[in-house]
């Protein structure tokens, strides 16, 4: 017994083992999901999904559009069905008509108001100020992305850079020992090597970094379960054309949300104080009624009579005397208004400077690019030259250094040239809408 007792643990354990082994190798063969390839439109449509900022302005269009479908059915007659019964302790005197009173009443009810039509143009200005919001708020957001997917783009080519630049380094490190060992140069060159190289291992780190703070960045906003297993396309190279500048003013004043959230928050006011004089003024109200109110439920009383009727109540309330609320009420609307009317002539003024500004930023970063392109390549030659003149003996380790440095710069500084240029358009659509 014994012996079979060990032989059964042993084969369980060398099936445990097989079974471990069958779970590694599907592990290791089932192949992982391949990472998005995502356009810069694929990343907007993303971030308009998981963004909390844009879905509170869609969310506040919604609520808009309910404001202004109560506001409407105000202005319209309402339709009731009312049915109560009463019962009273009999030889107990109260107001009721008797022991078993029931009532069965249909009521169509109409209110009239003065203010009742300045609470629906109210409620449409305050849904025109929402869609106005939810376009900044979607312009906005854009032009994050758009800044985030293209630093992301740019510090992938500054990775490169770096790490092109310390095998450049390593290179030249190589042909200092070499020549030193020739006695050709002294071993100050080599120290000098050393240190570059040593800069440019670092560099290479951070830029390592960077990359990996703009993918975290672009996650956030990309993805609701934070997923980094995500590429990017790099049409950086594809530059868009800029409009010219009577183009752009004429899309930005037929186009911009913050004067159009300017003029709504103008109409709301105005008509803040219509609601507000309402209150001064007299309120009439009408009511149609038609049913039953009898001692029994029926159709007819005991004596054959109908126990159906209809009824009309019209109401009118004057206000007299209130301790001045409503006159109060009527001038802070008026203090709101004026201020209102002051926002929207700064707005007009600030669109005009902030669109004058973006456009000539974005005309200056777009008179760059080529003078950025002809500098990376110019500093590329140069450090091939210096390179082969260094090799040759006419050149010296700090020139070697200078145009490594140099040769750096000038291809970060075209990437950098060309983020700011997407950039900038981005910042210039949120004025104007896609151009």
């Amino acid at each position: 017994m014994r012996l079979m007792a060990m032989r059964v643990g042993r084969s369980s354990t060398i099936w445990a083992v097989v079974a471990a082994c069958a779970c590694a190798l599907a592990g290791q063969a089932a192949p992982a999901a391949p990472a998005p390839a995502l356009t810069l439109a694929q990343a907007l449509a993303r971030a308009r999904v998981n963004s909390p900022q844009f879905l509170a302005a869609v969310a506040a269009v919604g609520v808009a559009q309910g404001a202004r479908t109560q506001a409407r059915a105000a202005l319209l007659p309402s339709l009731a069905f009312n049915e109560n019964y009463i019962f009273t302790q009999d030889n107990i005197y109260v107001a009721n008509d008797g022991p078993h009173e029931f009532m069965s009443l249909g009521d169509v009810h109409e209110s009239l108001d003065f203010g009742s039509r300045a609470r629906l143009k109210w409620a449409r200005a305050g849904e025109a100020l929402a869609r106005a919001q939810q376009e900044i708020a979607a312009r906005g957001l854009a032009a994050v992305v758009t800044a985030d997917y293209y630093t992301l783009v740019a510090s992938q080519r500054k990775q490169a850079t770096a790490g092109r630049a310390v095998a450049d380094a390593e290179k030249y490190l190589s042909i200092s020992r070499d020549r030193e060992k020739g006695g050709e140069v002294a071993h100050a060159d080599v120290i000098q090597a050393q240190l570059q190289l040593e800069q440019r291992q670092r560099d290479l780190a951070e830029a390592q970094l960077a990359q990996e703070q703009a993918r975290l960045a672009l996650a956030v906003l990309l993805f609701p379960d934070f997923n980094q297993n995500y590429t990017l396309q790099d049409d950086l190279g594809q530059v868009p054309p800029l409009p010219g500048l009577a183009q752009v003013q004429a899309m930005a004043a037929q186009h911009n949300p913050q004067l159009a959230a300017a003029e709504a928050a103008m109409e709301q006011a105005r008509q803040e104080v219509g609601i507000a004089r309402a209150n001064l003024l007299p309120k009439a109200s009408l009511d149609y009624f038609y049913g039953m109110d009898a001692h029994e439920f029926a159709l007819r009383n005991q004596y054959g009579h109908t126990n159906l009727g209809n009824s009309v109540m019209g109401m009118l309330s004057v206000p007299l005397f209130d301790w001045g609320s409503n006159r109060s009420k009527l001038k802070q609307s008026q203090l709101l208004r004026q201020q209102a009317q002051v926002e929207l002539s700064y707005a007009q003024r600030a669109l005009v400077a902030q669109l004058q500004g973006a456009y000539a930023e974005a005309q200056a970063a777009r008179g760059e690019l080529a003078t950025l392109a002809s500098s990376r390549v110019l500093a590329a030659e140069s450090l091939r030259l210096v390179g082969l003149r260094y090799q040759s003996g006419a050149a010296t380790i700090l020139e070697l250094v200078d145009a490594q440095n140099s040769n750096t710069l000038a291809r970060n500084a075209y990437n950098d040239g060309q983020v700011r240029y997407r950039v900038a358009l981005a910042n210039l659509q949120t004025l104007t809408g896609a151009f």
